[in-house]
């Protein structure tokens, strides 16, 4: 199968395919409680792979190259040996195979004509310990290849190789090696075998040869990029907008065409890996990706197919010249030149169309496996042509509708609720004389508030479900909860449309239900805005946006405490006054309309304070 560590099937023309398929089946039935279900299917997908191979075909193709898809040139020098135990062979013999070295994760041998090494695989395979090795079926001739399990680390593999009635009179194994998933070995060649009395074989091609052609020179970055020729001579991507590529903080991306080709720089803070694609919209897949990726403190750059939100698939087959790299103080850089249009290569976008461009960057491990990126990429704001003209543009780590349902949700549940409940709850006997409408005007502004809140909420409620299409996997409680406040918000509108009048029973009863109803949708509100600020698709600065969300909260708390206790001096102080319970309401009275000056100038500081809590979250939101 030519697959290695389980990643995919390469070749010089097909490109890579995934090949982890049936074991995901079979992790899904485990995890169903269905283990003797799973192992009977376990055991049929091993017959049926050994036997029948891939109904594609397309890894029949895979198994003539022998190159893992893993983005990267071969190895040079083997670490790793093939022997046999014997030099000569008859039809219907079996061979003693072994493959051994230093510890590596995935293999994949072969025997083929000694002196046609690109011929199809010569005979096939017997297995002596199934738990390494498993039999694969190249071409038309079953359990013609063999290839490790699973990515376990293993020294030492040992096979039969059954020579077939129509095997040609010279046999050589070839192996495909991987150590990690960015240093492997193609095609090494071992003994070769031969039939009784033939001739000695004519020297062959190298067996690397084909792996060896697809890499090019790569060089060091004797220094960092610079922004000169930004918006005249080429085409940039800056992060923050206008950043200087020179400092330790900016994402960079630069295309400048040169006749038929496009040279192109990429630098970021990262020691990981930076990957743009190419897009014909705004979500991932079926994009053409480039990968750059730190791997033991050198860095490999590679192009990649981007399908749905997998992992990218590296691409064996390296389109690019003139590759170099720099790696300093946490600063990831890379250039490399790629011809505008590539007919050859499939997946590969010309360079002359329009695209959406995303820049991302996330972790790697060891041995330069990628994770998937810590935030949402950038993304360009509209489509572009790198090759027409020029541009100094900048992106956007957050969709606009996003964007737009975070900044109405702080405007409702830091602005307009907070104030609303404030006037409702403290400022009855200071405007119980004036009035607006022909209501009382604490009551108009409190519905005023309110009425804009649950507009403010429903119209950002349904924002996110037009941009995911649906509901969201990815998001947490945080969708669960947003519901649940929406649910909360309209049910406090119905009910106090079905207000009773003010001396009807029922009234304290209503008051209560009503207080219980918005302060649980306030508190649900907050939680909510706390993990909706962290999440991918806004994820605001952190640990900024806790900082300030924890800000705002003691900043309400603090106002409602002083007021409460502003008002429990004044009801104090007419009890010393008056002993008479009349006496002490009409008492109370005059005492809140004594007190409202200071009402009102804490509520001016109040509201003052909201608006600068406001405008540092939405200015939080439109830079990124």
């Amino acid at each position: 199968m030519a697959v290695l560590l389980g990643l995919g099937c390469c070749n010089r023309r097909t490109g890579c395919k995934p090949y982890l398929l049936w074991q995901q089946l079979v992790l899904k039935i485990s995890l169903m409680e269905l283990p003797g279900l799973a192992f009977a299917v376990w055991m049929f997908i091993c017959f049926y792979a050994s036997v029948d191979g891939y109904p594609s075909g397309k890894v029949r193709e895979a198994c003539t190259s022998m190159i893992p898809c893993h983005g990267s040139s071969p190895q040079l020098s083997p670490e790793h040996t093939i022997t046999v135990n014997g030099t000569e062979f008859k039809p219907g013999d079996n061979i003693e195979v072994h493959l051994s070295g230093p510890d590596f994760e995935g293999f994949f041998i072969q025997a083929r004509d000694a002196e046609h090494l690109d011929s199809p695989a010569v005979g096939s395979f017997m297995l002596v310990d199934r738990r390494l090795s498993q039999l694969l079926t190249c071409g038309r001739t079953k359990n013609s290849a063999v290839s490790h399990t699973s990515k376990a680390k293993k020294k030492y593999i040992k096979v039969y190789w059954i020579a077939p009635g129509d095997a040609p009179k010279h046999v050589q194994f070839l192996a495909t090696v991987v150590k990690k998933y960015k240093i492997f070995w193609v095609k090494i060649p071992g003994p070769i075998v031969s039939q009784p009395n033939a001739l000695s074989p004519t020297p062959p091609l190298h067996a690397t040869s084909e792996a060896v052609s697809t890499s090019h020179p790569v060089s060091y970055l004797s220094k960092p990029f610079n922004a000169s020729g930004c918006g005249s001579m080429k085409f940039c991507i800056r992060n923050p907008s206008n950043c200087d590529p020179e400092s330790a903080s900016c994402f960079f991306l630069s295309f400048r065409q040169e006749k038929s080709s496009v040279f192109i720089e990429m630098s970021g803070p990262s020691e990981g890996y930076l990957a743009f694609a190419l897009s014909r919209d705004q979500w991932m897949g079926g994009d053409d990706a480039y990968l750059c990726v730190n791997e033991d403190h050198r860095v490999h750059v590679s192009p990649a197919y981007l399908k749905g939100r997998s992992r990218p698939v590296l691409d064996s087959e390296n389109a690019l010249e003139d590759v170099s790299w720099r790696l300093v103080d946490g600063v990831l850089q890379c250039s490399f030149r790629r011809s505008i249009r590539l007919p050859a290569y499939k997946g590969r976008f010309n360079l002359d169309a329009t695209y959406y461009i995303f820049l991302a960057d996330g972790e790697a491990s060891e041995g330069g496996l990628i994770h998937k990126h810590r935030r949402q990429p950038l993304i360009t704001n509209g489509i572009y042509n790198v090759t027409g003209l020029p541009h100094d543009i900048g992106g956007s780590r957050s969709p606009r509708l996003i964007k737009a349902h975070g900044a109405l949700m702080f405007v409702a549940w830091i602005t307009t609720v907070s104030i609303g409940v404030l006037v409702a709850r403290f400022f009855k006997p200071v405007w119980s004389h004036s009035f607006l409408f022909g209501k009382e005007m604490w009551f108009q502004v409190h519905r005023m508030l309110m009425l804009t809140t649950v507009t403010l909420t429903s119209i950002s409620f349904v924002l996110p479900f037009i941009y995911r299409g649906g509901w969201s996997q990815q998001a947490g409680f945080h969708p669960y909860l947003g519901c649940t406040v929406m649910a909360l918000t309209i049910f406090q509108a119905l009910m106090a449309g079905f207000r009773p009048s003010r001396h009807a029973p029922r009234r304290q009863l209503f008051n209560w239900f009503h207080w219980s109803t918005g302060t649980t949708a306030r508190i649900l509100a907050v939680v909510t805005m706390f993990l909706g600020m962290d999440l991918p698709a806004l994820d605001l600065p952190d640990p900024w946006d806790t900082y300030t969300m924890i800000g705002f909260v003691a900043w309400h708390v603090g106002i409602d405490v002083l007021l409460e206790i502003h008002s429990y001096c004044l009801v104090r102080k007419v009890e010393v006054i008056e002993d008479d319970r009349v006496q002490i309401l009409q008492s109370l009275t005059s005492a809140e309309a004594e007190g409202r000056l200071f009402k009102q100038i804490v509520l001016a500081i109040y509201i003052c304070g909201n608006v600068v809590f406001l405008i540092a979250f939405l200015a939080a939101i439109s830079q990124i």
